[in-house]
């Protein structure tokens, strides 16, 4: 069964995008299981089975930094050489916010790769679009030079935003933004505000928003994290799940589906040493 689409800015898109935390060493966690990433997936063999494992499902869009890290721009490459098949690249850039032309110039540096590679979105990171933020005006000064420069390398432009206000302002301000990338789970871990709040803000977004964090980097199951989601989401609303390998991705998916059809997925029972009689 192919996943559930939407469309943002005339570009279809799955509604569950692939993440990368999983594949890249960012954990959540701590050094230990950042290495553990690393190591499974040193190879392009291992990032390949879970891509493949995505695209099984018609789940064909890929969010990371991707020009701002160039150890994964040679993976990006073997990866569709290897698949056939080009993936949507939704790139989340940091950029040097620095009000001068050194600065500006090395954005468009950073941009330009973004556009090399293949992208097809280009959203500031959380890190960059913050430094702009004016809580007293409500206004990200700057934003436009930014997004701007996104556009005339053809790119479209989102913003990636852990603070919640940025959707707000940007809606507020009319700035040339298409989609934003926003924390949502059901623990409100790395959200600065509560849960009610965000989803608040998510439901009156002009632009479809990219919940990501899901799972809260591992800290409730799956079943709960996705179940949660995708009952309190919108329609044209996504959400980003990372995977360290493709079995995940299948019982993913299956969580998902059967969230959407209202029913129990079918999974695996777990294992456990002296497992009772309480089956499952």
């Amino acid at each position: 069964m192919a996943f559930p689409r939407t469309t943002v800015a005339g570009v279809s898109l799955p509604r569950m995008l692939i993440g990368s935390n999983w594949m890249f060493g960012w954990s959540h966690t701590g050094h230990a299981a950042d290495v553990t990433i690393k190591e499974h997936h040193a190879t392009v063999e291992a990032t390949l089975k879970v891509l493949e494992a995505f695209l099984g499902y018609g789940i064909d869009a890929w969010m990371a930094p991707f020009s701002s890290a160039p150890d994964c721009l040679d993976k990006i490459k073997r990866v569709q050489d290897k698949i056939g098949k080009k993936i949507i690249l939704i790139d989340t850039p940091i950029f040097n916010m620095d009000d001068n032309a050194a600065a500006r110039k090395e954005t468009e540096n950073i941009i330009k790769v973004s556009k090399e590679i293949g992208s097809a979105f280009c959203l500031l990171h959380h890190s960059s679009v913050e430094q702009l933020v004016n809580k007293n005006k409500k206004t990200m000064d700057r934003l436009p030079d930014y997004t701007d420069m996104i556009r005339q390398n053809g790119l479209i432009p989102g913003l990636s935003a852990h603070m919640p206000e940025i959707i707000q302002y940007t809606d507020l301000n009319g700035y040339d933004v298409e989609t934003y990338i926003q924390i949502f789970n059901c623990l409100g871990f790395l959200m600065q505000i509560e849960i009610e709040s965000v989803i608040r803000i998510i439901h009156d977004a002009k632009k479809p928003v990219m919940t990501i964090k899901p799972f809260a980097a591992g800290r409730t199951t799956p079943y709960v994290g996705l179940t949660f989601n995708w009952n309190v989401i919108r329609q044209q609303d996504m959400i980003t799940v990372g995977c360290i390998n493709e079995h995940e991705v299948h019982e993913n998916v299956e969580i998902s589906l059967a969230a959407f059809e209202k029913r129990l997925p079918n999974l695996e029972g777990r294992s456990s040493p002296g497992k009772t009689s309480i089956i499952r």
